[in-house]
Protein backbone atom coordinates (compact mmCIF):
# COMPACT_ATOMS: atom_id res chain seq x y z
CA UNK A 1 0.00 0.00 0.00
CA UNK A 2 2.82 2.58 0.55
CA UNK A 3 4.19 2.00 -3.04
CA UNK A 4 1.36 2.95 -4.60
CA UNK A 5 -1.83 5.61 -4.74
CA UNK A 6 -4.42 5.60 -1.91
CA UNK A 7 -7.85 5.48 -3.18
CA UNK A 8 -10.37 7.29 -0.69
CA UNK A 9 -14.03 6.85 -0.97
CA UNK A 10 -16.39 9.28 1.18
CA UNK A 11 -19.75 8.65 1.39
CA UNK A 12 -22.02 11.90 2.24
CA UNK A 13 -25.87 11.99 2.22
CA UNK A 14 -26.18 15.02 0.93
CA UNK A 15 -23.93 17.12 -2.20
CA UNK A 16 -22.61 19.02 0.55
CA UNK A 17 -21.82 16.80 3.38
CA UNK A 18 -18.63 15.35 2.47
CA UNK A 19 -16.95 18.60 1.83
CA UNK A 20 -17.82 19.94 5.13
CA UNK A 21 -16.95 16.58 6.81
CA UNK A 22 -13.85 15.60 5.09
CA UNK A 23 -12.87 18.62 2.03
CA UNK A 24 -9.65 19.45 4.06
CA UNK A 25 -8.50 15.65 3.84
CA UNK A 26 -9.20 15.46 0.47
CA UNK A 27 -7.57 17.91 -0.73
CA UNK A 28 -4.39 16.82 0.97
CA UNK A 29 -5.00 13.55 -0.53
CA UNK A 30 -5.14 14.94 -4.15
CA UNK A 31 -2.57 16.65 -3.28
CA UNK A 32 -0.25 13.74 -2.47
CA UNK A 33 -1.68 11.99 -5.62
CA UNK A 34 -3.94 9.85 -4.09
CA UNK A 35 -7.13 8.94 -5.48
CA UNK A 36 -10.40 10.06 -3.77
CA UNK A 37 -13.91 9.82 -4.96
CA UNK A 38 -16.90 12.06 -3.19
CA UNK A 39 -20.64 10.22 -3.57
CA UNK A 40 -23.28 11.91 -2.51
CA UNK A 41 -26.40 8.95 -1.75
CA UNK A 42 -29.51 11.49 -2.27
CA UNK A 43 -29.44 14.02 -5.39
CA UNK A 44 -30.85 16.79 -2.68
CA UNK A 45 -33.57 17.63 -4.59
CA UNK A 46 -35.45 18.77 -1.28
CA UNK A 47 -33.00 21.18 0.64
CA UNK A 48 -34.17 24.52 -0.48
CA UNK A 49 -37.37 27.06 0.31
CA UNK A 50 -38.00 28.36 -2.90
CA UNK A 51 -36.94 25.48 -5.74
CA UNK A 52 -36.89 21.93 -5.51
CA UNK A 53 -37.38 18.37 -7.35
CA UNK A 54 -35.15 18.38 -10.77
CA UNK A 55 -34.54 21.71 -10.94
CA UNK A 56 -32.95 21.81 -7.50
CA UNK A 57 -30.95 18.44 -8.36
CA UNK A 58 -29.35 19.91 -11.28
CA UNK A 59 -27.98 22.76 -9.38
CA UNK A 60 -26.95 21.21 -6.77
CA UNK A 61 -25.06 18.47 -9.21
CA UNK A 62 -23.31 21.34 -10.85
CA UNK A 63 -22.45 22.65 -7.43
CA UNK A 64 -20.41 19.51 -6.16
CA UNK A 65 -18.54 19.17 -9.69
CA UNK A 66 -17.40 22.82 -9.54
CA UNK A 67 -16.19 21.48 -5.78
CA UNK A 68 -14.53 18.59 -6.86
CA UNK A 69 -13.00 20.68 -9.65
CA UNK A 70 -11.47 23.09 -6.77
CA UNK A 71 -9.99 19.85 -4.72
CA UNK A 72 -9.20 17.95 -7.61
CA UNK A 73 -11.54 14.77 -7.18
CA UNK A 74 -14.17 12.86 -8.72
CA UNK A 75 -17.49 13.61 -7.35
CA UNK A 76 -20.81 11.93 -7.73
CA UNK A 77 -24.42 11.98 -7.21
CA UNK A 78 -26.60 9.22 -6.69
CA UNK A 79 -30.38 9.76 -7.88
CA UNK A 80 -31.74 8.72 -4.67
CA UNK A 81 -34.60 11.51 -3.07
CA UNK A 82 -33.50 14.25 -0.59
CA UNK A 83 -35.36 13.32 2.64
CA UNK A 84 -36.73 9.71 1.67
CA UNK A 85 -33.27 7.68 1.58
CA UNK A 86 -34.17 4.24 2.94
CA UNK A 87 -31.43 1.33 3.79
CA UNK A 88 -33.15 -1.23 1.59
CA UNK A 89 -32.26 -4.02 0.29
CA UNK A 90 -31.92 -2.59 -3.27
CA UNK A 91 -29.92 0.48 -1.90
CA UNK A 92 -27.36 -2.03 -0.27
CA UNK A 93 -26.59 -3.57 -3.82
CA UNK A 94 -26.30 -0.28 -5.13
CA UNK A 95 -23.44 0.60 -2.19
CA UNK A 96 -21.89 -2.80 -2.42
CA UNK A 97 -21.47 -2.23 -6.37
CA UNK A 98 -20.05 0.86 -5.81
CA UNK A 99 -17.15 0.31 -3.42
CA UNK A 100 -16.27 -2.97 -5.21
CA UNK A 101 -16.19 -0.96 -8.14
CA UNK A 102 -13.92 1.33 -6.96
CA UNK A 103 -11.89 -1.07 -4.01
CA UNK A 104 -11.45 1.79 -1.66
CA UNK A 105 -8.30 1.63 0.90
CA UNK A 106 -10.62 3.67 3.31
CA UNK A 107 -14.63 4.55 3.33
CA UNK A 108 -15.05 7.46 5.04
CA UNK A 109 -19.20 7.86 6.14
CA UNK A 110 -21.49 9.54 8.84
CA UNK A 111 -22.39 7.67 12.24
CA UNK A 112 -25.60 5.95 12.57
CA UNK A 113 -26.75 8.55 14.97
CA UNK A 114 -27.93 11.52 13.73
CA UNK A 115 -30.46 14.10 13.30
CA UNK A 116 -31.42 13.83 9.58
CA UNK A 117 -32.42 10.25 8.90
CA UNK A 118 -30.59 10.84 5.33
CA UNK A 119 -27.29 10.62 7.52
CA UNK A 120 -28.00 8.05 9.42
CA UNK A 121 -29.72 5.47 6.80
CA UNK A 122 -26.35 6.17 4.78
CA UNK A 123 -23.93 5.07 7.71
CA UNK A 124 -26.82 2.13 7.82
CA UNK A 125 -25.77 1.60 4.23
CA UNK A 126 -22.31 1.33 4.08
CA UNK A 127 -22.64 -0.59 7.58
CA UNK A 128 -24.55 -3.07 5.84
CA UNK A 129 -22.02 -3.42 3.02
CA UNK A 130 -19.06 -4.41 4.74
CA UNK A 131 -18.08 -7.36 4.48
CA UNK A 132 -20.81 -8.34 1.94
CA UNK A 133 -18.32 -6.72 -0.69
CA UNK A 134 -16.22 -9.78 0.22
CA UNK A 135 -18.81 -12.19 -0.66
CA UNK A 136 -19.02 -13.86 -4.64
CA UNK A 137 -22.41 -14.82 -3.93
CA UNK A 138 -23.38 -11.24 -3.55
CA UNK A 139 -23.91 -9.14 -6.24
CA UNK A 140 -22.69 -11.57 -8.80
CA UNK A 141 -22.34 -8.81 -11.93
CA UNK A 142 -19.70 -6.97 -9.92
CA UNK A 143 -16.57 -9.01 -8.50
CA UNK A 144 -16.38 -9.58 -5.03
CA UNK A 145 -13.25 -7.70 -2.65
CA UNK A 146 -10.41 -9.76 -1.58
CA UNK A 147 -11.05 -7.43 1.82
CA UNK A 148 -13.09 -5.83 3.66
CA UNK A 149 -11.82 -1.91 3.31
CA UNK A 150 -11.19 0.08 6.54
CA UNK A 151 -14.28 2.07 7.43
CA UNK A 152 -13.97 5.23 9.63
CA UNK A 153 -16.98 7.57 10.68
CA UNK A 154 -17.10 11.51 10.10
CA UNK A 155 -17.13 14.40 12.82
CA UNK A 156 -20.18 14.88 14.28
CA UNK A 157 -21.42 16.47 17.93
CA UNK A 158 -24.71 13.99 18.94
CA UNK A 159 -23.81 12.89 22.24
CA UNK A 160 -26.39 9.39 22.75
CA UNK A 161 -26.44 7.07 22.96
CA UNK A 162 -22.57 7.29 22.50
CA UNK A 163 -20.38 10.56 21.60
CA UNK A 164 -18.24 10.85 18.70
CA UNK A 165 -14.66 9.45 19.91
CA UNK A 166 -12.38 9.85 16.96
CA UNK A 167 -8.84 7.78 16.23
CA UNK A 168 -7.44 10.25 14.40
CA UNK A 169 -7.37 13.75 13.95
CA UNK A 170 -6.06 15.60 10.86
CA UNK A 171 -4.83 19.34 10.91
CA UNK A 172 -5.82 21.32 7.49
CA UNK A 173 -4.17 24.83 8.35
CA UNK A 174 -2.59 24.74 4.84
CA UNK A 175 -6.00 23.83 2.91
CA UNK A 176 -8.50 25.09 5.06
CA UNK A 177 -8.77 28.30 2.85
CA UNK A 178 -9.51 26.08 -0.11
CA UNK A 179 -12.13 23.96 1.94
CA UNK A 180 -13.48 26.86 2.19
CA UNK A 181 -13.27 27.30 -1.55
CA UNK A 182 -15.20 24.07 -1.74
CA UNK A 183 -17.98 25.28 1.00
CA UNK A 184 -18.57 28.32 -1.23
CA UNK A 185 -19.63 26.29 -4.35
CA UNK A 186 -22.44 25.11 -2.74
CA UNK A 187 -24.32 28.56 -2.96
CA UNK A 188 -28.29 27.02 -2.78
CA UNK A 189 -27.38 25.58 0.41
CA UNK A 190 -24.51 28.08 1.88
CA UNK A 191 -25.87 31.49 1.03
CA UNK A 192 -30.06 30.10 0.37
CA UNK A 193 -31.36 27.13 2.01
CA UNK A 194 -29.05 26.97 5.40
CA UNK A 195 -29.51 30.55 6.17
CA UNK A 196 -33.25 30.55 5.73
CA UNK A 197 -33.78 27.71 7.81
CA UNK A 198 -31.63 29.10 10.54
CA UNK A 199 -34.02 32.04 10.41
CA UNK A 200 -30.74 34.23 9.20
CA UNK A 201 -31.16 34.74 5.49
CA UNK A 202 -31.24 38.31 5.91
CA UNK A 203 -27.39 38.33 7.09
CA UNK A 204 -26.32 37.26 3.79
CA UNK A 205 -24.36 39.28 1.77
CA UNK A 206 -24.99 39.77 -2.09
CA UNK A 207 -22.00 39.56 -3.66
CA UNK A 208 -19.36 36.68 -4.43
CA UNK A 209 -16.65 38.52 -2.93
CA UNK A 210 -18.53 39.16 0.40
CA UNK A 211 -20.34 36.02 0.63
CA UNK A 212 -17.15 34.23 0.33
CA UNK A 213 -15.71 35.90 3.27
CA UNK A 214 -18.77 35.61 5.01
CA UNK A 215 -19.13 31.97 4.79
CA UNK A 216 -15.49 31.56 7.28
CA UNK A 217 -17.75 31.63 10.11
CA UNK A 218 -17.39 28.13 9.75
CA UNK A 219 -14.01 28.03 10.93
CA UNK A 220 -15.63 28.08 14.30
CA UNK A 221 -16.36 24.16 13.42
CA UNK A 222 -12.93 23.40 12.13
CA UNK A 223 -11.24 25.25 15.35
CA UNK A 224 -13.55 23.35 18.02
CA UNK A 225 -12.59 19.61 15.86
CA UNK A 226 -8.76 20.93 16.98
CA UNK A 227 -9.28 22.16 20.42
CA UNK A 228 -11.62 18.86 21.42
CA UNK A 229 -9.40 17.02 20.14
CA UNK A 230 -5.66 18.33 20.92
CA UNK A 231 -4.68 15.30 22.34
CA UNK A 232 -4.93 13.25 18.96
CA UNK A 233 -3.26 16.17 16.98
CA UNK A 234 -0.11 16.08 19.24
CA UNK A 235 0.33 12.20 19.35
CA UNK A 236 0.40 12.31 16.12
CA UNK A 237 1.86 15.25 15.19
CA UNK A 238 4.35 15.77 18.11
CA UNK A 239 3.80 18.34 21.22
CA UNK A 240 5.49 20.99 19.23
CA UNK A 241 3.57 20.96 16.17
CA UNK A 242 0.53 19.72 17.37
CA UNK A 243 -0.31 21.94 20.25
CA UNK A 244 -0.23 24.72 17.43
CA UNK A 245 -2.81 23.56 14.79
CA UNK A 246 -5.77 25.77 14.71
CA UNK A 247 -7.89 23.88 12.24
CA UNK A 248 -8.40 20.10 11.82
CA UNK A 249 -10.69 17.08 10.98
CA UNK A 250 -11.13 13.66 12.63
CA UNK A 251 -12.34 10.14 12.19
CA UNK A 252 -13.24 7.40 14.24
CA UNK A 253 -12.31 3.43 13.46
CA UNK A 254 -15.93 1.69 12.57
CA UNK A 255 -15.90 -1.85 13.72
CA UNK A 256 -17.29 -3.12 10.52
CA UNK A 257 -14.56 -2.51 8.49
CA UNK A 258 -11.21 -3.92 8.27
CA UNK A 259 -9.45 -2.79 11.31
CA UNK A 260 -8.11 0.97 12.04
CA UNK A 261 -4.40 0.27 13.81
CA UNK A 262 -1.86 2.14 15.13
CA UNK A 263 0.24 0.73 12.37
CA UNK A 264 -2.04 1.62 8.90
CA UNK A 265 -3.34 4.75 10.72
CA UNK A 266 -0.07 6.52 9.23
CA UNK A 267 -0.71 4.68 5.55
CA UNK A 268 -4.41 5.44 5.67
CA UNK A 269 -3.53 8.76 6.87
CA UNK A 270 -0.06 10.25 5.47
CA UNK A 271 -0.10 13.50 6.69
CA UNK A 272 2.06 13.32 9.46
CA UNK A 273 5.91 14.13 9.89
Amino acid sequence: MNNRALKILVFGAHPDDCDIKAGGIAIKYAHLGHEVNFVSVTNGDAGHHEIGGVELARRRRAEVQAAGAVAGIEYHVLDNRDGELEPTLENRKKIIRIIRSYTPDLILTHRPNDYHPDHRYTSILIQDSAYMVTVPNICTDTPAMSHNPVIAYLSDNFQKPHPFSPDVAIAIDDVVEKKLDMIHCHTSQMYEWLPFNAGRLDQVPKSPRERREWVAYRLDAFRAIADRHRDLLIKYYGAERGSKVQYAEAFEACEYGSALTEDNIPVLFPFFD
